[in-house]
């Protein structure tokens, strides 16, 4: 039995308290399919065998629980140990990232994390801590995301509940879609930025030629 039935079976038998322990041990950092999950989940509604709300709480809480243990420990352990810890994940890599990503994006940075990038998740919630982001901002922005993130796997789960192998094999694909929409946004504010810079500019030019 692989390890998508084994929690598709324990989601099953304990409902919603499963999903919330899977979420939580999944936003500190196991290798668990939280996003797959949400969309069973959403099936399971969809089908009658779950409640929304009960879903909706359980998940949001274990991932913003998840998520503050992962930046307790990266704010306690310091740089020696989520160095350490990186070096036996092998993901020392993945941890540079999250740490360029806090410094250059900050809050955006741990939005995204949520529900867009949410392989980075648990390690920018490391870095968060490790760099000492404000609590009460990471928290803000941390629940933001994760009821971001519920809504949108639990709802197309609902809407394609009788599709669940496609859905998960497409998961991947979602967030390359997401990604795109988020690039296109991004360009298009910079462009808008620069359009109206550069009227500000000529608009000076004239002014000084009169």
């Amino acid at each position: 039995m692989d390890l998508q039935t084994t929690l598709l079976d324990a989601m099953a038998n304990y409902g919603a308290t499963a999903l919330f322990f899977s979420i939580l041990l999944a936003s500190i950092g196991l290798p668990l399919p939280a996003s797959f999950l949400l969309v069973a989940a959403g099936s399971f509604i969809a089908q009658g065998e779950m409640q929304l709300w009960p879903v909706m709480g359980a998940s949001v809480l274990g991932a913003v629980i998840g998520d503050h243990i992962g930046y307790g420990i990266g704010h306690v352990g310091g740089r020696p140990f989520v160095l350490k810890l990186s070096q036996r994940l092998k993901a020392e890599t993945l941890v540079e990232q999250a740490e360029h990503t806090m410094k250059k994006w900050g809050g955006i940075g741990i939005f995204l994390s949520r529900w867009l990038i949410t392989a980075a998740g648990p390690y920018v919630n490391l870095t968060s801590g490790l760099t000492r982001y404000h609590l009460l901002h990471f928290s803000i922005w941390d629940v933001l995301g994760e009821i971001l993130w519920v809504s949108i796997y639990i709802q197309v789960g609902r809407l394609f509940s009788d599709q669940l192998a496609t859905i998960s094999d497409a998961l991947g694909d979602l967030t390359w879609v997401a990604l795109g929409v988020v690039a296109i946004i991004v360009i298009g504010y910079k462009l808008i930025q620069s359009s109206r810079q550069s009227a500000k500019q000529s608009a000076v030019i004239l002014s000084v030629n009169e």
